[in-house]
């Protein structure tokens, strides 16, 4: 055949039926891709967000020091660190620790106090808060500041917690009334079973004004 005659064959697109089947078969070839892509894509995604089940599930309560629970409803002025242990699980080693939240004995009445303080903690804002706040008496806060993460102390002379990092300040009944943090202290699930009190470790965002659960334990 002419090289002439060679170079029109393979310009030749072909017969309409062949271009528009092979138009249909690149199409349905691109449409597959993308199903494909979906149906990995969106399980991954899936996997990073932490939904109410996965929350929920995971729920642990720990045993809080007696001692210094009777200590703290002692002495009702002043906040105090109450110590418990935690399990915690890295990869597949499972490790205890030590912590500890800050907690605060109210006296008869004084509920009503913290209430006009804390209305974040105690009108209902899409479940930023879902259990009590306040029980026997007590409130059991978080000791990591909402601000970027680090352990606030109580200062005695100061009368508030305030946040050694950053200087973000709180009263008593974890107000937010000084530096950058966008919220106040977050309170924790405090029970009572078989005249043991126990608590509930939560991790919440940091940073945001709302009180975001990140995870338990």
């Amino acid at each position: 055949m002419p090289e002439e005659a060679t170079a029109k064959a393979y310009q030749d697109p072909g017969t309409p039926e062949e271009v528009s089947r092979r138009t249909f078969l690149g199409n349905v070839t691109v449409a597959l891709g993308s199903l494909v892509g979906l149906g990995v894509a969106v399980p991954a995604v899936l996997t990073l967000i932490p939904t109410e089940k996965v929350l929920a599930g995971s729920k642990s309560w720990w045993p809080l020091n007696e001692a210094e629970l009777h200590q703290m409803q002692a002495d009702a002025a002043k906040p105090l660190k109450v110590f418990f242990k935690r399990k915690m699980t890295d990869g597949y080693i499972e490790e205890e620790t030590n912590d500890y939240v800050y907690g605060v004995a109210l006296k008869p009445g004084e509920e009503q106090q913290m209430r006009a303080e804390r209305p974040d903690l105690f009108v209902d804002k899409s479940g930023e808060v879902p259990y009590p706040v306040v029980t026997m008496n007590f409130v059991m806060f978080s000791p990591i500041c909402p601000h970027l993460g680090c352990h606030y102390d109580w200062n005695d002379s100061a009368k508030k917690f305030i946040c050694p990092c950053h200087g973000s300040v709180y009263t008593r009944y974890g107000k937010h009334v000084g530096g950058p943090a966008p919220r106040g202290l977050d309170p924790l699930p405090f029970r009572e079973r078989s005249g043991i009190a126990e608590i509930t470790w939560i991790r919440f965002k940091t940073g945001a004004p709302a009180r975001i659960i990140i995870s338990y334990n």
